[in-house]
This record gives structure tokens, C-alpha cells and sequence, in this order.
């Protein structure tokens, strides 16, 4: 759905950009961390066509971001870091604004501005003025106009900047049901946390370089051969405790109770023979499973020795 290959981009001197390549699926949420300065907001402006690339080409939904403008932002829905509204306009006005400049039907504009205020929750809002709108209100709108044409790829440049606690969950919620509706969504951040519940695949930009890409669990068992592993027991944990210190295939064991951590280094079918082994020896695995690592985490083991 969204591929780059050898995009970089250079001011006189400063190299902004230095040749990244990624691809993003159909239906993936596609995190794009790093921290300010990183060149995040760069490559997002070379992909909505905003920005004219050093070297490097990109496609989105199979149309070139440089040969093919208009049929990108047909393609796309952008949703800047920073934003300006027009405080003249009642929110119904300043949705069916946007609807206009896409080209969207006088029949079919009333119908989606009330799906989009509803699908964003401020369908109540309808009649308000945009300048009555709290911050994380007028964020929700800016998300709502993205939609308004129904595009397949959404741009998302750091969407939760600013909100609180609250808003932050109620966006990230509103991602993951865009998701279900079959949107392909690329979101930029600098603070993981915001992204580590709903993204499906990550990318990882330091210094203008890319230096990884790919899925969430894919990533980090490249970086690392041992996976982390809980197993809750209902039989002597002390007893399975001690046997896991001393397999082969595990370090680290950690016990809280009847819950059991620890890494393993083993294949999914050893895994499952250490699950049945348990078993036969009394301890009862009622549970056993791999922990999703946090997005911390990732970060951290890519950048380790980056900085110099």
C-alpha cells in the first residue's frame, strides 16, 4: 500500500534524509518513531507529495508520490503536526468545507459529514463553532476531515501532540477501529508510549537513517534469540521454578506467585514440549504465553551504540 525505496533528502549541507526504504501492507498501523529531529516529519512530507525528494522514489496504493500528485491525495488523508481551523465556521461548515476542495457531491457531502462527526464522536458538536472546541475536540475534527472523501491511506503526523491523558486513549481507540474499517494508517510519533497498543508494525528513524522496519515481534527476535516467555502454574511453583533455572533452553526465570517469567531460546514446538513436561511432572501449565515486548524496549535495542 505505501512503499518508499532510497528516499533522501538534503538541505545545502544538511542531509535530512539518507536513503530510507520501507513498504507498509494493506491494513497495517505503521508507527514511524524516533525523537525530534529524527527526520520523521521530512519523509512524511515527501509522501503527501508536500515535498520534493533529493533522490529516492515512493508509490501510495500503486501511484507515484511525484509523477501521480493528484491521484495521491485522492489516496490519502493528511493530518499535519500542526494544524490551523477556521473559528468562523461551525463544525458541520468546516467539514463540508473540505468535502468541496475534494470534490466530493452536493448529494453525498450532508451524509458523510454526519458518518465522519460519528465516527469521531461529535456528532453532538454538529452546530458548535470550531473555536469552542477543546484541544483534543478540534484534533478529533482535524481527523474527521481527513476522512471526509474516504481514503484508503491515512497520514498521521504526530495526531496526539499536546492532549491529555484521556484524549490520548480516546485516540488511539478511534485508530484501531479506522483499522477494522480496512484504512491503512501511517503514524508518526516521538513519544512510544502513544503508539505501543495499537500499532501492528514499527520503523525506527535515528539521526535521518532507518534503522529498522518491520513487525513488531519480527524485529525484535532478529535483535535477540531469546523470547519472553510467562507460564502460570497451579502445582508447587517453587518445584517448576527450580526446573526452569536449570533447562537449557532458559535464563533469566523470574517468579511472582504462580506466574512464572523467563527468557527462552528454544523453537515453538520446544516451547510446547517444556509446556507438556511441566505437565507430566505435576506443576499443571494453566497458561502459557509470549509477551508483546514494548516498544521501549525495541527502541532501546536499536539505538544501543548509535550514539556516539
Amino acid at each position: 500500500m505505501i512503499k518508499i525505496q532510497g528516499f533522501s533528502k538534503k538541505y545545502d549541507r544538511f542531509q535530512a534524509v539518507k536513503k530510507v526504504s520501507l513498504e507498509v501492507t494493506k491494513g497495517d498501523i505503521f508507527g514511524f518513531i524516533g525523537p525530534n529531529g529524527a527526520g520523521k516529519t521530512t519523509t512524511i512530507r515527501f509522501l503527501v507529495t508536500l515535498l520534493p525528494p533529493t533522490a529516492g522514489t515512493a508509490t501510495i496504493d500503486g501511484h507515484d508520490v511525484v509523477k501521480n500528485v493528484q491521484e495521491v491525495r485522492r489516496a490519502i488523508g493528511y493530518m499535519p503536526d500542526s494544524f490551523g481551523v477556521y473559528n468562523g465556521m461551525k463544525v458541520w461548515e468546516f467539514l463540508d468545507f473540505f468535502a468541496v476542495a475534494y470534490g466530493v457531491s452536493r448529494t453525498q457531502r450532508a451524509r458523510l459529514v454526519g458518518d465522519v462527526l460519528a465516527l469521531v464522536d461529535l456528532h453532538h458538536k454538529r452546530d458548535d463553532f470550531v473555536n469552542a472546541l477543546s484541544r483534543g475536540m478540534k484534533q478529533r475534527l482535524c481527523l474527521a476531515k481527513t476522512l471526509v472523501h474516504d481514503p484508503p491511506v491515512l497520514v498521521l503526523d504526530e495526531p496526539a501532540s499536546g492532549l491529555d491523558p484521556r484524549a490520548r486513549i480516546e485516540m488511539k481507540e478511534l485508530l484501531k477501529e479506522l483499522r477494522t474499517m480496512g484504512k491503512t494508517i501511517f503514524i508518526s510519533s516521538h513519544i512510544l508510549s502513544e503508539l505501543a497498543d495499537c500499532c501492528t508494525s514499527v520503523g525506527i528513524m535515528e539521526r535521518g537513517e532507518l534503522l529498522t522496519a518491520g513487525p513488531i515481534e519480527e524485529i525484535l527476535r532478529v535483535m535477540s534469540d531469546h523470547r519472553d516467555i510467562t507460564v502460570t502454574v497451579l502445582g508447587n511453583p517453587e518445584e517448576a521454578d527450580r526446573w526452569l533455572t536449570h533447562h537449557p533452553k532458559v535464563r533469566g526465570v523470574e517468579r511472582e506467585g504462580q506466574k512464572i517469567r523467563f527468557e527462552f531460546s528454544g523453537s515453538d514446538e520446544e516451547l510446547a514440549g517444556l509446556s507438556d513436561e511441566l505437565f507430566k511432572r505435576g506443576h499443571r501449565p494453566l497458561w502459557i504465553g509470549e509477551n508483546r515486548p514494548s516498544l521501549e524496549t525495541i527502541f532501546m535495542k536499536v539505538t544501543k551504540g548509535q550514539v556516539q
